[in-house]
């Protein structure tokens, strides 16, 4: 599922909620969701919305990964820096950061890293249904 720019929707509070209604019903309905990636762009701090989402996923027991993705569009230093407000804010209500990853698709940055956490998560799943 992409929800591309879903905390920047030009709607009301009323179309937010709707929003969230739609999305919160498909991530309860969906049992055979293993793995859900948030994306994140690196270039901003951390955003009210996507904290809230983040920390709702948590309470919902749902499994997550943290991507932050455009990373050719800033330095390194500023990287370090965003990443670790937004580590910081996190562990404000978390014992434990989920999975995290740093992509750039203009450089394929992360994408490695990435398709072998999904292999991951595959295999697990595949070895746990066999033994069933």
């Amino acid at each position: 599922m992409d929800l591309p720019g879903y905390g920047y929707a030009q709607r009301g509070k009323k179309g937010r909620e709707q929003i969230q209604t739609i999305i919160d019903h498909y991530l309860d309905a969906r049992v055979e969701l293993t793995c859900l990636f948030v994306l994140l762009d690196c270039r901003h701090e951390p955003q009210k919305i996507d904290l809230e989402f983040i920390d709702g996923l948590g309470e919902s027991g749902i499994p997550f990964a943290i991507v932050f993705t455009k990373t050719d569009k800033i330095s390194k230093s500023r990287l370090k820096e965003n990443f670790t407000t937004y580590k910081n804010k996190l562990l404000e209500t978390w014992e434990e950061l989920p999975p995290i990853f740093f992509t750039s698709s203009e450089h394929k940055k992360g994408k490695e890293e990435l398709l072998d956490y999904i292999d991951k998560i595959n295999k697990s799943l595949r070895i746990n249904k066999d033994h069933e």
